[in-house]
């Protein structure tokens, strides 16, 4: 089994770090606000992308050593994994990337696969690069899964796995984990007026789930009493298993008992612009199907941010044209445009955002291995470590905000 040590103590992310600290990376200025101890505190929003997500955590292990804490936390499916361990497992101004790597090197990914014996079969077969008429065998034993069930696996050892992880950081509510994160780190304030940092301005957690009842791009918890009457006792696992249900791979994650009545229907109109009659259940997937990469979530058009929003994006995109001269090709094209126009399109408006942005190359490891060697999830922890690096050696946090003042002037 591996150790954190296992992780942090490979060459290349030592070599990373020692670099950052030799150009005096920690040194420079990244946002505005800051407290006691020298931190200093940006938002961050983390891309969905299967198990490549432990890339993620090698992100926030060099920005945290770098002395950067996040005020708020935004994510899609394996970024909402990501969102949740780190605002569970202590308050903001507390490094939390080595408790999260301490918990995925001891979980066995491939439990995750949580289906019957033909639904193993099918996507260990896929994985392996099979021939079409061996892989066509395998799906057609698992027709009753996808029928009856809508996916292959139903994703209970992931939420009772994410509840046992939230236990141990006494978080079995929503109430609880806004407890975590309200208390305010010693000495929070703006850099230059020394003001005291709004409590509402920090400490809030978005989850992106896809609501395909009501079409409804679903940001969590904010938007949870459309679903739920009673958001307060939620476990919040049950948030990251609605962002994390990927199509067909997982069940869908479903809500039964949707609060109904006049206030209820007034609510879907104002939060999410659905006027329709309010459903009485509500089936949600994967919310990389809207929003892989919901870099928008903390946006606000009208000021210059006291604290920028950092985004860490997994994979190359858009770096090559897309081949689609197979059937596969041509229906994956299709599902990946679907799910990246609305980011895409967004930071093309707001080109600001790609100052922001660091980019994870992952190389050729697949996004849906759940079986990842060692060796694996040891590169995919360095290639995020060095992109955070990358990215931290190129951030100009004066040039960002009079490039976010023109743009405010525009708005």
């Amino acid at each position: 089994m591996l150790t954190v040590t296992d992780f942090t103590e490979q060459a290349l992310v030592l070599q990373t770090l020692h670099e950052l600290r030799q150009d005096e990376i920690h040194l420079r200025t990244f946002s505005d606000v800051i407290d006691d101890a020298g931190y200093q505190y940006v938002d961050l929003v983390m891309e969905g992308g299967g198990v490549l997500g432990i890339a993620l955590v090698g992100y926030v292990y060099v920005l945290e050593q770098m002395g950067l804490r996040f005020l708020q936390l935004g994510g899609t499916s394996a970024g909402a994994i990501n969102v949740m361990l780190l605002a569970a497992a202590g308050p903001i101004d507390a490094a939390k990337a080595e408790w999260t790597l301490d918990k995925l090197a001891a979980k066995d990914l491939h439990d995750f696969m949580d289906g019957d014996d033909d639904a193993r079969d099918l996507i260990d077969t896929a994985l392996a690069g099979a021939s079409p008429l061996r892989l066509a065998l395998r799906a057609i034993q698992v027709i009753d899964n996808l029928k009856e069930d809508q996916g292959l696996n139903p994703g209970d050892n992931f939420r009772e796995w994410i509840r046992d992880l939230l236990a141990q950081c006494n978080v079995q509510s929503m109430a609880d984990l806004r407890q975590v994160r309200a208390q305010t780190p010693p000495g929070l304030r703006h850099r230059d007026t020394n003001d005291a940092y709004p409590p509402e301005q920090f400490g809030r957690v978005a989850l992106v789930a896809a609501d395909i009842t009501t079409e409804t791009k679903a940001v969590l918890p904010e938007m949870g009493e459309l679903y739920w009457a009673d958001c307060d006792t939620l476990n919040p696992a049950e948030l990251v298993r609605a962002s994390m249900s990927i199509p067909l791979f997982f069940t869908p994650y479903r809500v039964t008992n949707v609060p109904q009545g006049s206030q209820a229907w007034e609510r879907w109109n104002r939060l999410a612009g659905y006027s329709g009659d309010v459903p009485s259940e509500v089936v949600f997937v994967d919310g990389g199907v809207m929003s892989n990469f919901p870099i928008d979530l903390f946006h606000n058009y009208h000021k210059v941010p006291s604290a920028p929003t950092f985004g860490a994006r997994i994979g190359l995109s858009r770096n090559k044209p897309v081949n689609t001269t197979k059937l596969t090709q041509f229906l994956f094209a299709i599902f990946n445009s679907a799910r990246h126009v609305h980011d895409y399109d967004f930071i093309a408006r707001n080109p600001d955002y790609r100052n922001l942005v660091g980019v994870i190359d992952t190389g050729e490891h697949n996004w849906l291995d759940f079986g990842l060697s060692d060796a694996a999830k040891l590169d995919l922890f360095a290639r995020g470590a060095q992109a955070a690096g990358t990215f931290l050696r190129r951030f100009n946090w004066q040039k960002y905000k009079e490039l976010r003042a023109k743009m405010v002037g525009v708005y």
